[in-house]
């Protein structure tokens, strides 16, 4: 069996203070272990505190280190962007209020501030976060790139200063930018008090001497900009990539060392826990009904569909349904069951709920009152609303993932569909498809197979208001018969709102923005749309429209009528 690869760098990296009384640069380079190296990457960090301010040697090294430390401490779930953005907009937060406490609280260049740029390698990407004029290079083979925009406002050829840093405004705007990797790639992490002093050809020429390590070739590369007359403090690093990532990551570690499992049957004893009974059977996945046998805890196993078992890429997603579930916490959110075990099969366990599933609540309760929908869609708005806050899509919210229980308290089930921001750069087998709901509760984008978002999730959720409302859907199966955004467009929304209906045109108005064709003319949050539900937003009704035959077809049809008949009548006068 081949072995798997992790991403590997080589790495040499020098600082000096140069002429000056104390180094107000600092770097440091993080290489994690275990399975972080593959959620979270390696990170690269360098900064360089302001020459006019005497506390800005804090600003840099609390900047480097903070980052790195609390980088490896986010979610999994979150993508790089998320997490290095938040991080760094706390360093900045902090940074911020050090100055405001400071000596001098109004005088940006003598507070804690510093320049800063950080790398984080994962997978097959590099992402780069960058503020101020530290600089980022590439080398790939013989051609130097500079992969970062010096952040500095020139007054005169000879005169300029900062425009951006950490730490100089209470709000962070940093550079990004990700880039796809190479064996080989060479990134080169410089203060200005390196790369102001020493060509590029000779840069060039060093760090591609293979007899030489790259440690010496940073220290070598100071000293000749210390000998070319660097004034400043020096700083390099000096990254190599010696092996990308296999394709293989922390899921497929289960697919190698785990046996697939045979199909249960009630009584059987499987890995501690005695089956009770199957409760579901589908094309996909076999899910039973069973008892911890050292806890007596009711549980619900899952296991893959016997047909699928050589679909590697099937597999995969099947198992990052429990790695999700294992990394949710919400009173609406099914969780994984919190094993005591090893596991010897490939299968997942979630926690039991008694319960029924929204669609067949909605049988038993054909008539739902408007406070009683609005009750439902808010708890699972609760559900969404935690699953979004950790780049969590749930890309298939219908009637049939959600359960009830006999308090109506409801539960959001099922994460086979749901994308992951946090792996979504990790080279993977999971297909992270698109069209992956069912079709009547799916938002218009996935039928042009486009990448779904929060409003995807919104507009799933509207759907179920109005069907809980009205017991029928606001435009059925013609979305997905229309093949692109022009015949989308065409397709109009029947307004729940009639001279019969107990519907406030005001919550009518609310559903139907959060149905709109276009996800640009949705709400931006689910909570906005949940207080429209609850609160007449009077910005909302003034721009709103009820067709007057929707709203009152008796009346039409009566006054076209009595036209009619006036018509007739002055034909016969005559």
């Amino acid at each position: 069996m081949q072995e798997r690869q992790e991403l590997s760098i080589s790495v040499g990296e020098y600082s000096n203070k140069g002429i000056k009384e104390i180094n107000q640069d600092f770097h440091d380079v993080f290489i994690p272990k275990g399975h972080q190296l593959t959620t979270k990457g390696i990170a690269v960090a360098i900064a360089d505190g302001i020459s006019s301010s005497d506390v800005s040697q804090i600003a840099s090294k609390s900047a480097v280190t903070s980052f790195l430390i609390d980088y490896f401490s986010t979610s999994e779930l979150w993508s790089v962007q998320k997490s290095a953005y938040r991080v760094l907009s706390a360093v900045n937060s902090w940074l911020y209020a050090q100055s405001l406490k400071g000596k001098y609280p109004y005088d940006k260049n003598r507070g804690y501030v510093c320049t800063f740029s950080a790398m984080v390698l994962r997978s097959h990407t590099a992402h780069l976060f960058h503020i101020g004029d530290t600089r980022v290079y590439r080398l790939r083979n013989d051609s130097l790139e500079q992969l970062t925009q010096d952040h500095r406002l020139f007054v005169s050829q000879e005169k300029s200063y900062l425009s951006r840093a950490l730490g100089i405004e209470k709000e962070l705007s940093i550079d990004y930018e990700k880039y796809p990797i190479q064996e080989k790639d060479t990134y080169i992490f410089m203060s200005d008090g390196v790369y102001e002093y020493i060509e590029k050809s000779l840069l060039i020429n060093l760090i591609n001497d293979d007899t030489k390590k790259l440690q010496d070739v940073a220290k070598e590369i100071v000293d000749i900009c210390l000998h070319n007359g660097s004034e400043d403090n020096l700083t390099i690093q000096i990254v190599r990539i010696d092996t990308l990532a296999s394709d293989a990551k922390e899921i497929d570690k289960a697919l190698l060392e785990k046996k697939l499992p045979p199909l249960l049957e009630s009584g059987n004893l499987f890995e501690g826990y005695k089956i009770v009974r199957e409760l579901s059977a589908t094309a996909r996945s076999h899910t039973y009904l069973a008892v911890d046998t050292q806890t007596d805890e009711k549980l619900v196993i899952k296991i893959p569909s016997i047909d699928l078992q050589k679909d590697k890429a099937y597999l995969e997603r099947f198992l990052l349904e429990e790695w999700i579930a294992k990394r949710v916490s919400n009173p609406y959110l099914l969780k994984a069951y919190k094993e005591n075990r090893e596991k010897n099969y490939l299968y997942s366990t979630t926690e039991y709920i008694e319960a029924k599933t929204l669609s067949q609540w909605m049988r038993d309760n054909p008539k739902v009152s408007l406070d009683k929908a609005r009750e439902i869609v808010t708890q699972i708005a609760k559900g969404l609303q935690a699953m979004h806050r950790q780049e969590l899509i749930h890309q298939d919210i219908r009637p049939e993932n959600i359960l009830i229980d006999n308090t109506d308290t409801i539960k959001i089930i099922d994460y086979g569909s749901v994308k992951v921001s946090g792996i979504a750069d990790i080279n993977t087998l999971i297909e992270q498809e698109n069209m992956l709901g069912t079709m009547i509760y799916s938002a218009p984008e996935y039928f042009l197979s486009e990448v779904g978002s929060n409003k995807s999730d919104i507009f799933s959720l509207a759907v179920i208001l109005y069907e809980l409302l009205s017991g029928e859907y606001p435009y059925g199966v013609a979305l997905s018969k229309a093949k692109n955004r022009a015949q989308q467009r065409k397709i109009k929304y029947k307004s729940l709102y009639n001279e019969e209906s107990s519907i406030p045109l005001w919550v009518d108005a609310a559903v139907k923005k959060a149905l709109a064709i276009a996800p640009h003319e949705r709400y931006s949050e689910l909570s906005e749309f949940i207080y429209d539900i609850k609160h007449p937003n009077e910005a909302l009704l003034r721009s709103y429209r009820v067709p007057f035959m929707q709203r009152n077809e008796l009346m039409l049809w009566k006054g076209v009528s009595f036209v009619l008949a006036f018509v007739v009548l002055l034909l016969l006068s005559k």
